[in-house]
């Protein structure tokens, strides 16, 4: 029998950048023209000041662990346990992701301990951005 598949996300209009961008192992953000605040999840207009008028960049891919929660039971497409976290990115938006390439308990991630993200694709159009300790 088939292991059961990490759920897919579904590219929108509004999302195919970050997701075109991920394929190509760059994190996308966002950021307002208008008042200079970058964000994310990607949207048509500037959260901050509902400016419609924002631009896509590339993120410098640098992050600290801002929060987690170590899952231990199992779930499609993961091996518990398994870092489910959200990491402050350096250019300032927060975003969920899963911490990699380290052991999953408290000893192992730190708060604000320093990341990168790496990509993991998942088929031939979803590429997830994940993070992992900072080298050094």
């Amino acid at each position: 029998m088939a292991q059961p598949t990490r759920a897919r996300p579904v590219p929108t209009p509004e999302t195919q950048h970050f997701w075109d961008g991920t394929r190509r192992g760059e994190l996308r953000l966002q950021r307002c023209t208008a008042c200079a605040r970058s964000y994310f999840p990607p949207r048509p207009f500037c959260p901050a000041c509902g400016s419609r008028k924002v631009e896509v960049y590339a993120a410098s891919g640098k992050a600290t662990l801002y929060s987690y929660v170590i899952h231990h039971r199992p779930a499609p497409g993961f091996t518990p346990p398994y870092a489910i976290a959200v990491v402050e990115l350096a250019e300032g938006p927060r975003m969920m992701s899963n911490i990699v390439d380290c052991p999953q308990t408290p000893e192992a991630l730190e708060l604000d301990m320093p990341l990168d993200v790496v990509f993991e694709a998942l088929d031939e159009t979803i590429t997830l951005p994940l993070f992992r300790p900072a080298k050094g």
